[in-house]
């Protein structure tokens, strides 16, 4: 700190007023004391909020297994609300389908639905790696609204929640899709997937279920469109 005081001309007093520690000064500099932290620090949350819940989870073994300092983890998340909202960001299909909703808000439901099913199972069984245990984590926590993930389900979820009642609203109303309540249609598009998801490591042992996981979410896609479908008038 003193050969950096004087190669900036000023007093070690005058430096030290300006960063009260090294600390303060890699923050200023937006240095990473420790290269890779984020992402180790999330890869560990992903295995322990996995295992136990994100209410369960405790920084201090957070920290121990992603192999980084405590203070290194409160700079990056000051708590488990930062940390929840992260995780959503990286491990949910919040993006990929907001995104996906931006890019094709006009296309016909026939095509963005069954699409929207497919990000969803690709989410959840990444590379063929079941990711059932963090689907379940997330459901259980959100649904819970306990105040250190209430913010973040609030701020994130809201933001795709928004987007998809908003198509169905607009595609009802050009008579692609049947008139009902939008969140009444989003949770029966929803809820099958979400069942076939967390079942279907229990269908495949236990009752020798094959069927192509895109292909089965997309079917069930498929049937949400014949029920979604507008009512004929009689002439």
């Amino acid at each position: 700190m003193a050969e950096l005081s004087a190669a900036a001309g000023v007093s070690r007093a005058s430096f030290y007023r300006a960063f009260e520690s090294r600390e303060a000064l890699l923050e200023a500099l937006e240095i990473d004391r420790e290269p890779g932290a984020r992402e180790r620090i999330l890869e560990a949350a992903f295995k322990l909020v996995g295992a136990q819940g994100l209410t369960a989870l405790s920084m201090d073994d957070l920290a121990t297994q992603a192999e980084v300092s405590r203070a290194t983890l409160y700079r990056l998340f000051p708590g488990k609300a930062a940390l929840f909202t992260s995780f959503l960001h990286q491990y949910s299909p919040l993006d990929p389908v907001t995104e996906l909703l931006n890019k094709r808000r006009d296309e016909d439901p026939d095509l963005v639905m069954p699409e929207i099913a497919r990000i969803v199972y690709r989410t959840f069984y990444a590379a063929g790696e079941s990711r059932v245990g963090i689907l379940r984590a997330m459901f259980f926590e959100i649904s819970s609204l306990a105040p250190d993930t209430a913010e973040a389900a609030q701020s994130g979820l809201r933001t795709m929640v928004s987007s998809l009642v908003m198509y169905l609203v607009e595609h009802m109303q050009s008579g692609r899709l049947r008139q009902m309540h939008p969140v009444l249609a989003l949770q029966s598009f929803v809820g099958p997937i979400f069942f076939h998801l967390m079942t279907r490591p229990l269908a495949e042992r236990l009752l020798g279920f094959d069927v192509d996981g895109e292909q089965a979410v997309t079917l069930l896609a498929e049937n949400w469109l014949r029920a979604m479908a507008p009512e004929r008038k009689e002439s």
